[in-house]
């Protein structure tokens, strides 16, 4: 063969060789460089990936601006009542305090009876004097008048008792020119002295006068001696006052 014949043959080896290299690189073996080809359409999208790992953690930030204040909230409900705590200690004990005024109930009372020369014939509408005072501190009866002047506003006890000789006897019990009580004893001339007593309640306001006033001319039998007497007497049972005790 000669050196002409074995070229081409070495030649078509050599392209052998060069094509079964670019079948393994994926390529198309040419011999010739050509035009670049039309773009391929787009792939189909492939399958999600993996989760990829966690991130480090970020740096802290800086504060922020301190916001403005909210409107204020509407109150809550009341609470359940809590348990009663426990005692506390005593105080100290207060300064003494100054000493008060004495409060006394008031007080209102006389008694007073007929001298014997007082026991002559009086006339009707005359205050009967009871002129020897037996008791009369507050100094309310006056016995020249034979009237008795309150002072305190209550009730008052008054009672009469009279002797009667000589003749027969009426008299009143006269508040303000009004009778309040009137009392009789007739005398049948007796050897000895009968009696006449008589008393009531009488309700009194500062200035009401109380006195005895003979009621009948020819009654005067009002009769006094060493050894029996004829008495007028006053009393207060009660007080109007509020409190019925003044301050001494």
């Amino acid at each position: 063969m000669t050196s002409l014949q074995t070229c081409p043959l070495s030649l078509l080896l050599v392209i052998a060789v060069h094509c079964s290299n670019s079948l393994e690189d994926n390529k198309i073996p040419s011999l010739c460089t050509g035009s670049p080809g039309i773009p391929g359409s787009p792939g189909l999208h492939g399958s999600p990936g993996q989760p990829g790992r966690d991130g480090r953690d970020g740096r802290d930030a800086r504060p922020g601006e301190k916001g403005e204040t909210g409107d204020r909230g509407e109150p809550g409900q009341p609470g359940v009542r809590g348990l009663a705590g426990d005692r506390g200690d005593p105080g100290e004990k207060g300064e003494r305090g100054s000493p008060g005024e004495c409060a006394v109930a008031p007080k209102s009372a006389f008694s007073a009876k007929l001298s014997e020369s007082r026991t002559s014939p009086m006339a009707v509408g005359d205050a009967v004097h009871f002129d020897k005072i037996i008791l009369n501190e507050q100094g309310d009866y006056n016995p020249e008048t034979g009237r008795f002047t309150c002072r305190v506003p209550g009730v008052y006890y008054f009672a009469v008792h009279a002797t009667v000789y000589r003749s027969s006897l009426q008299f009143d019990l006269v508040k303000n020119g009004h009778t309040v009580a009137s009392y009789f004893q007739i005398f049948g001339n007796w050897s000895k002295p009968a009696s006449l007593s008589g008393g009531t309640l009488v309700h009194s306001i500062p200035g009401d006068q109380v006195w005895v006033q003979m009621a009948l001319g020819e009654y005067t039998g009002f009769y006094s001696s060493p050894k029996t007497d004829s008495t007028f007497t006053g009393f207060l049972v009660y007080s109007d006052w509020k409190d019925s005790a003044v301050f001494a």
